[in-house]
């Protein structure tokens, strides 16, 4: 039986349970809209990308999620396909943490600065916004075939001028991300059908 081939897609709009084809800047204006509706709390940035291995492509979901600590969040998503099956843990961990930079790099100082501004008059009250970027690795070199890796991958973070998460931190790579990757790429057209019978939510 012959292999179904599959497409390299790298997608630059993300996604939610509620809305599609949101673009960067559309996800800044979500993220501004959340932090300035409670304003005086803790707020928290976070970048993380996992991967899975499905017959014939790797499928990529790096989240955005802005996390309001025991009261509540909003993210969103995007997906990459490598069209081949990456069996290497090392060359998987290095994809996850470039797609993880390269979203990262859009929240440059001066959009941090506009959402440190939000928070700002706050912050006697305990308000902050902090940034992170999660590495779907962890330093147990007992527990983790990953372990190895940590320091490498920390270092391209902080060598951004980013703080890194490792697990069991790293929440976003570990549980949200990962949970969209189950799903094998079905393609445009079964997507198309997904959508119609389901609605947004689709892996």
């Amino acid at each position: 039986m012959k292999r179904r081939p599959f497409p390299m897609i790298h997608e630059k709009v993300f996604r939610n349970l509620s809305e599609r084809n949101m673009t960067l800047d559309e996800v800044f204006g979500r993220i501004q809209s959340f932090m300035k509706s409670d304003p005086r709390v803790p707020y928290r940035l976070i970048i993380g990308t996992d991967a899975q291995v499905h017959v014939g492509h790797t499928k990529f979901i790096t989240s955005i999620v802005i996390h309001r600590p025991g009261r509540g969040a909003w993210f969103c998503y995007r997906q990459v396909i490598v069209p081949r099956e990456i069996g290497s843990i090392r060359e998987k961990l290095g994809l996850e943490t470039t797609f993880s930079q390269e979203i990262a790099t859009y929240f440059n100082p001066a959009r941090r600065a506009v959402l440190e501004d939000i928070v700002m008059p706050h912050v006697y009250h305990g308000a902050e916004l902090q940034l992170f970027i999660d590495i779907d690795a962890g330093t147990d070199a007992k527990r983790n075939q990953t372990s190895a890796f940590v320091a490498d991958l920390v270092g391209r973070i902080e060598a951004m001028g980013m703080s890194a998460r490792v697990k069991p931190e790293a929440i976003v790579a570990s549980s949200i991300s990962n949970r969209y990757t189950k799903t094998p790429y079905r393609g445009p057209k079964a997507e198309k059908f997904f959508v119609e019978a389901h609605g947004s939510h689709f892996a």
